[in-house]
């Protein structure tokens, strides 16, 4: 079971959904992936979640899963998010608040095999995130080239 992880700047502009959704079909059909773990933060991870919802309908063998950095507090009628699909990495609740999503995101990349990015800054989360990956010998795929 191969899995992929997503890492991409919190302004990443709707015109790559279509490449976006290109790439998971090939990790897919080409690759055997068959998991996939998102974070809950920014566009890139709301575009990453909106093309897996609808692949899921096509290829109903694939589970993804929102990664969660913290526990959510409270529950509202305004809360329209489904937990149903989160975890909550193990470990995660010893961890100091300002330190949780850089956990978070380590254990996606500690736990995938590919990478797919939308990085077109040198600087924030989706660089640095990057370039852990590719450090961990992780197969990157990069949208923004």
């Amino acid at each position: 079971m191969a899995v992929c992880t997503f890492f991409g700047h919190s302004d990443t502009p709707n015109e790559i959904f279509k490449s976006l959704k290109a790439q998971i079909i090939s990790l897919i059909t080409d690759k055997g992936v068959n998991k996939f773990y998102i974070g809950n933060h920014g566009h890139f991870d709301c575009l990453a979640r909106k093309v897996l919802n609808e692949l899921k309908q096509e290829y109903t063998h694939i589970n993804y899963l929102v990664v969660l950095a913290y526990m959510p507090t409270k529950t509202s009628d305004s809360d329209l998010f489904d937990y149903s699909t989160a975890i909550y990495p193990e470990g995660l609740e010893t961890v100091p608040p300002k330190f949780a999503i850089d956990y978070r995101n380590k254990w996606m990349i500690r736990n995938s095999d590919y990478v797919i990015t939308y990085v077109t800054k040198i600087v924030g989360g989706a660089y640095k995130y990057k370039e852990i990956a590719k450090r961990k010998n992780k197969i990157i795929i990069e949208l923004s080239e």
